[in-house]
Order: structure tokens, then sequence, then C-alpha cells
């Protein structure tokens, strides 16, 4: 019994150390979001806004933003599985969460089994761009366009795996046209060649590239929403619904997560945090001035958030295989 008793004690302590320590997270030690993708990004951009607004809810802890792009998301991703789960080390990603088991061959992680789900962030609509200088300045122009240069057009993309590789397969099967994909890496420099002329379309995210459209750097033809969209810059924008281009309604959702064995109090201050962050006034002005929808239904909760990325993965799966496109 004393045995026993002296075996205990230690694991006694630790317990209490431990629930301390989640008591009084964040303390002083920094909190890391990793973005697995390039600075200047959509998710970079929602990252850097949600650590604004992070900060007093986690009472004034400082939070750094750290990229580490490549493999479709994937490393960054792997980077915060294998973290310390003390709730130090954070990841925001978007739909690759739900695209990455199907789409990135020998993934190193399990997405269901090896994150702690904190909450979802917003939903963000894609638009349909082109270069400033194409010929067409409607739909029915463009797709003029597209139809007497099969075969010459280029399509832009943030990377294999990215939201614009996705909506960009889908927007040639759509239209049934073959386009040459151009993946880059990131969304910077893409937008940068499309505005320059040296490719001639994309489909990305309105965080990306509303700037662009307000600036006339670039031209807008669709939203891929259900409903045309209330920001300043888009809300003339047609949805490719209204076109006649039917079943494609995407948006793009961005969340937030912890390494799996999170303390349970860990996640849930994170989580407090997190709602409390997604009403903040100055954080939804600067996701609606982007075109982002922030999060205000039950998604934010930490297990409606896993439930919805499961439907999405059963939803995109069967997408991804029947394009055979993979990240290895």
């Amino acid at each position: 019994m004393k045995k026993l008793f002296q075996s205990l004690v230690p694991l006694a302590v630790a317990a209490a150390a431990f629930a301390a320590g989640a008591q009084d997270f964040p303390g002083s030690k920094p909190i890391t979001i990793i973005v697995p993708f390039s600075a200047g990004g959509p998710t970079d951009k929602v990252a850097r806004d949600l650590a604004e607004a992070l900060r007093k809810p986690l009472n004034g802890a400082t939070l750094i933003v750290d990229n580490a792009a490549g493999a479709g998301g994937s490393i960054g991703a792997n980077k915060v599985a294998k973290a310390q789960a003390d709730g130090h080390t954070l990841l925001v990603h978007h739909i690759g969460m739900a695209t990455m088991p199907t789409l990135v061959r020998n993934i190193p992680f399990n997405v269901e089994n090896d994150f702690e789900y904190v909450g979802l962030i917003n939903d963000v609509p894609m638009t349909i761009i082109s270069k400033p200088t194409i010929p067409a300045n409607n739909w029915k122009e463009l797709m003029a366009w597209i139809q007497a240069n099969k075969g010459k057009i280029n399509l832009g993309n943030a990377g294999v795996g990215s939201a614009s590789h996705l909506c960009g397969m889908l927007f040639q099967h759509a239209m049934g046209v073959d386009m040459t994909a151009v993946p880059y890496k990131g969304t910077g420099p893409a937008m940068t060649d499309l505005m320059g002329g040296q490719i001639d379309i994309m489909c990305d995210q309105t965080t990306n590239t509303t700037g662009a459209i307000e600036g006339k750097k670039v031209k807008v033809f669709a939203v891929t929403t259900s409903k045309r969209l209330t920001t300043p810059a888009l809300k003339d924008v047609p949805t490719l619904q209204e076109l006649g281009v039917k079943d494609f309604n995407i948006t793009i959702f961005h969340g937030l997560y912890a390494p799996k064995g999170t303390p349970a109090a860990v996640v849930k201050k994170l989580n407090d945090a997190l709602k409390l962050a997604l009403k903040d006034p100055d954080f939804i002005k600067r996701e609606e001035g982007l075109g982002a929808v922030v999060v205000n239904d039950k998604r934010v909760e930490p297990a409606e958030h896993k439930k919805f990325v499961k439907s999405e993965i059963n939803k995109w799966s069967p997408l991804i295989k029947q394009a055979g496109v993979y990240v290895d």
C-alpha cells in the first residue's frame, strides 16, 4: 500500500501542475499560429486579423503568425499535429483540412484524429476573375472568348491543393473546357502575374481579390455563392447560378485547430476567446471588407466544427478522385 501511495504521489502532483497550467493559460508564453501557406495570401490575412482580435480575450497574450507553406498545406498542418499539446501552437487552415486526406499522398497525420477542433472562423466566397486586358466585360463575352481560345488559356492558382486550384478544377469541369493550369507558390505571385497579364484567369477567394477588383487591376465576372454578396465592391457581381452554371456553390471556410491532446480546459479557453474575437467589431469589419462572412452559428463549437469538416471531406473526396490530381 505504501509503495502504491508513493507511486501515485508524483502522478497527482503532475496532474495538479497540469491543471494549474491550464487554468493559467496562456501565461507569459507566446502563442504561435501556424499558417500553412505563404505570407500575403488569403489564409494569412485571416490568421493575422484573428491574431489581433484574440489578444484581448486571451489577456493580452503575444500571438505570432508563422508561415509554413508547402505540399498542399500539409507541411504546416503536420507541424501543428506534432507540436506540444499545450495550446501555444495553433493552426489556421482553410478547406484544405477537408481535401488533404484525399489530395495529399502519404499524408503524415490524420485530419480527424490528430487535432483538437477549436471552432470555425469564417466562410469566404470565391470570384471568377481575369487579367485586365482580356477582351470581355461580361459573362457572355467571357464565354465567347474562352470558346474561341480553347487550348490557349492559362488558368492560374496558388499551388496544387489550394482553394484556387480546387475552384479552378471545378470551373473547367463546369465549362467543359480544358485550360493550362499554372500553379504558383502562393496566391500573391499568382495575383501579380494575373494583374500583369502573364496568366489569363483565376478563381480565388474574395479575401485576396476584393482589393484588386476595387482598384480595377483585374476584371471580375462572377461569384461562387448562391446569393449575391453585400460587399460594396462585389454587390453588383452576378452569381454563377444566375448565369446558368448550376451546382457551382463554393465557399471556402477557415478554422482554428490545436494539437491532439491539448487539455480540455485550454481548448475551452481558446474557444471562448475565439467566440469573443468573432464578435469584435473591428474583426468583423475587416472580414466583411474582404467579402468574408464571420461565423455566427453552431459551427463555432468544437464538436460542430469537426462534424462540418467531416461533411466537407465526404463532399470533396469523390471530386478529387475523379479529377485524379494529387500532391506527393
